[in-house]
């Protein structure tokens, strides 16, 4: 029986696939899986049964992906569940730059003693007009399962959409409308486009990729969206560019004491995949991932080991192996399996980065012996019997 341990609440919609198999503990410190939100993990210890840990949501800030690596925990996180949710907010969020309506709101508030409110309005209304978005240039930077969503469902808006993602995918690249324009530098989106929207991961070219040197390329008064990461926009710059006026809105799903409250910026509490509906659709990715390695010791959507796929197990035995991407791995586990007279029927390697994975089907049930033979390799990091 395999247990898992909930470091955050996860939706009973993800919970409920969990088959007799599984047991849902109370201790971090007796599970063989994790499934986790939000919680910080930087700081625990990780013990040697742990075998997974899944995030229900797409980044993965919180979990120390090399140390898990280093002890051969897979970790898994769920990319695309909650992207409906992020693009419905960003469009909500073009709309609010736009059309002033969160100051307008707020003025009504105001007023809303006042017994000649309705003649004020028709007064005062003109102050947050705004302006509408068709036929205006939106520039979409990065192209992943958000990116892509939000490019098409501003494309349908009649938003003139301009794309850019130098690493977008296949599978990306087939559902991106044919209208969105394709450029071949940040910089163009820079200096052509009225709105500008990030869905980019933190990494080192991208941390504080918007910044004074950015601002400059850009066009008056333009409008910035954030639902990404905070950390991509320098805040000291950004709030320089928004009291010259060169940037007129900043809307971020990111509050922190330096924005919050500076005029031109609309805060939002972090709700970009906070609808019930990706809570569901996260929790039960992350534990179908789970589930999958566990018991057939396929890895789907992990961030420290490769991708890996040999379907469920038929033959008598199957076992997975993690280890170091080095030379001769391969025929020290095929020579050692032929030492025991095993026969290995089908076998799969994959590399990522400094880490690999193989998964071996054996024609005769696996035994202590075979799997501490292999874990005695040098660059084994890990040895798991499947079945």
């Amino acid at each position: 029986m395999f247990k898992v341990n909930c470091l955050n609440p996860i939706a009973n919609i993800g919970l409920d696939l969990l088959t007799n198999n599984y047991k849902v503990v109370d201790q971090f410190s007796d599970a063989d899986a994790v499934l986790v939100r939000s919680a910080a993990m930087h700081d625990l210890e990780l013990h040697s049964g742990l075998e997974a840990i899944a995030r229900a949501g797409a980044g993965v800030n919180n979990i120390p992906l090399d140390k898990c690596a280093e002890k051969g925990i897979v970790v898994f996180n769920a990319p695309g569940a909650n992207a409906n949710s992020v693009k419905e907010i960003v469009i909500a969020a073009l709309l609010l730059a736009s059309r002033d309506i969160t100051d307008g709101i707020n003025w009504v508030t105001s007023v809303k003693d006042d017994p000649d409110i309705a003649k004020l309005v028709e007064k005062k209304k003109s102050k947050f007009a705004g302006n509408e978005i068709m036929g205006k240039k939106l520039g979409v930077i990065g192209l992943g399962a958000v990116g892509v969503l939000v490019a098409n469902a501003a494309n349908k808006l009649q938003m003139e959409v301009y794309g850019y993602d130098p690493y977008i995918s296949v599978n990306a690249a087939w559902k991106l409308s044919k209208y969105v324009k394709p450029v071949r530098s940040v910089e163009e989106i820079f200096r052509e486009c009225d709105y500008i929207t990030v869905h980019v991961p933190q990494t080192d070219s991208t941390k504080g990729m918007f910044n004074k040197e950015a601002f400059a390329m850009m066009k008056e008064g333009v409008k910035i969206l954030n639902f990404s990461r905070d950390t991509l926009v320098n805040d000291d710059d950004m709030i320089e560019a928004l009291k010259a006026g060169k940037v007129s809105k900043y809307i971020t799903d990111f509050p922190n004491p330096k924005v919050v409250g500076v005029e031109g910026v609309i805060a939002i509490p972090h709700l970009g995949a906070s609808t019930g509906e990706a809570e569901d659709n996260c929790a039960i990715m992350a534990v179908n991932e789970l589930m999958d390695y566990l018991e057939n010791g396929n890895i789907k959507n992990s961030v420290n080991y490769p991708n890996c796929d040999m379907g469920v197990c038929e033959q008598t035995g199957r076992i997975a192996i993690i280890h170091k991407n080095i030379p001769n791995m391969l025929s020290q586990f095929t020579s050692t399996f032929a030492k025991e007279n095993i026969n290995i029927s089908d076998m799969t390697n994959k590399s990522k980065g400094q880490w690999a994975y193989s998964l071996l089907d054996i024609e005769t049930p696996s035994t202590e012996e075979i799997t501490k033979k292999i874990g005695e390799i040098e660059g084994v990091i890990k040895v798991r019997v499947i079945k």
